[in-house]
């Protein structure tokens, strides 16, 4: 062999070994937390491997410990996860098709490579890890945070976040506790201030009404609404009643008994409506509104993520924007506005959230608490409906190794 030819392979052999070793220090960098001290790139975590019913959840102790990609991730040791109906929509395949864009925005993947799939939209837990660029959390702080719908969710021993995507955790809450408002809380704020154009300024004295008031979001909305100065009426059925009162629901309208509208038409006319039940709703609850004051109706309940799925995207998006115009037009001419509202994920929204907590302003509704092995016997109960207040389940102690 030449002397040069010997050079060359000598210098690959050097460069080959040196990448090994970087490559070695990143992983180990990223790595360094997990679920036992012998394998670094594994943790247990429920996770689903094809859409369905509640049959398709799975237990497994070997699903991908989360590594940061990016220098604004942080790494959260999950406390306890929040289970929304969110959640029973993905297993079952809901949104499927945008939420795969999202993830491959360019379809370099194969088709099904979200699995095994994650779900849990609602976290509270400890810091383990922070990227380079996160300035304003450091290990070992306690969060909460409600994680986009095209991440791996929170039914799992540890997560990945962005920086923005997480707050600190209120002061005055448990990790269980915490863990039954993030997701409810940014859904709320999202339809209310990003999409309503409300603020604690700007609320006192002015009638809201909440179709749907005993769920998630209608608990947390009453509160906020409350909080700032508005008079709330809801719709909710009669057993529900009492409880909406005790969160500061002036006005309880039953649906139960008959039309809900015919009674609610009967009340003074209101300056924001927050539907989360959809259907026919629509077809009378603008006609509540006080017409030409900027009054605002604002449903959670859209076609977006449905037209994706069953027409593609492309044709989704037009179908959808062609929808939204129509309506939102239709509703102009009488002196209203018709608003899509939509869940999202923001750490500063639940800044301002977590000192509401933290001052008494609102508080958490917890249904019912299950142990991580009770995973699936959760899902049954979401399965059933008629919530009151939110299903959370307990994975871990902040000081669990």
């Amino acid at each position: 062999m030449s002397i040069s030819m010997h050079f060359i392979c000598r210098n690959s052999a050097l460069l080959f070994k040196n990448k090994v070793l970087c490559l070695n220090s990143v992983i180990s960098r990223t790595r360094q937390f997990s679920s036992t001290k012998n394998c670094l790139n594994i943790m247990p975590a429920w996770v689903i491997d094809k859409y369905g019913g509640n049959d398709v959840l799975r237990f497994t102790k070997n699903a991908a410990f989360p590594i940061i990609n990016y220098p604004n991730e942080v790494i959260v040791k999950v406390c306890a996860a929040g289970l929304n109906p969110l959640d029973v929509s993905m297993r079952a395949g809901y949104g499927a098709a945008t939420l795969s864009m999202k993830r491959d925005p360019l379809n370099i993947k194969q088709s099904g490579n979200e699995f095994p799939l994650i779900l849990g939209r609602d976290v509270s837990g400890v810091i383990m890890e922070c990227g380079l660029d996160v300035k304003y959390f450091k290990g070992g702080d306690e969060v909460w945070a409600a994680i986009p719908p095209w991440k791996q969710g929170s039914l799992a021993e540890f997560v990945v976040l962005s920086g923005n995507e997480i707050s600190f955790k209120p002061k005055s809450l448990n990790h269980t506790e915490a863990a039954s408002l993030p997701y409810v809380a940014n859904t709320a704020w999202s339809a209310l201030v990003n999409t309503g154009g409300l603020n604690k300024d700007n609320c006192a004295n002015k009638r809201f009404l909440i179709i749907g008031g005993a769920g998630g979001v209608g608990t947390f909305a009453i509160q906020m609404l409350k909080a700032w100065g508005g008079h709330v009426t809801v719709t909710c059925s009669q057993n529900a009643e009492q409880f909406v009162r005790g969160l500061g629901a002036d006005h309880v309208v039953d649906y139960t008994v008959g039309p809900v509208e015919q009674p609610l038409r009967a009340l003074e006319k209101f300056d924001l409506i927050l539907d989360n039940i959809g259907g026919d709703t629509e077809q009378w609850a603008l006609d509540l509104l006080k017409p030409w004051t900027g009054a605002k109706y604002v449903t959670l309940v859209t076609p977006f993520l449905q037209n994706m799925d069953l027409l593609g995207i492309a044709d989704g998006m037009m179908q959808t924007a062609a929808t939204m115009t129509t309506k939102a037009l239709k509703h102009l001419t009488k002196g209203v506005h018709y608003r899509w509202g939509f869940f999202t994920p923001s750490g500063p929204a639940l800044d301002e959230i977590k000192e509401m907590v933290d001052d008494g302003q609102i508080r958490p509704v917890v249904e019912e608490i299950f142990s991580f092995s009770q995973v699936s016997e959760a899902f049954e109960k979401m399965d059933r409906g008629h919530a009151r207040g939110k299903t959370v389940v307990h994975i871990s102690n902040p000081g669990d190794d």
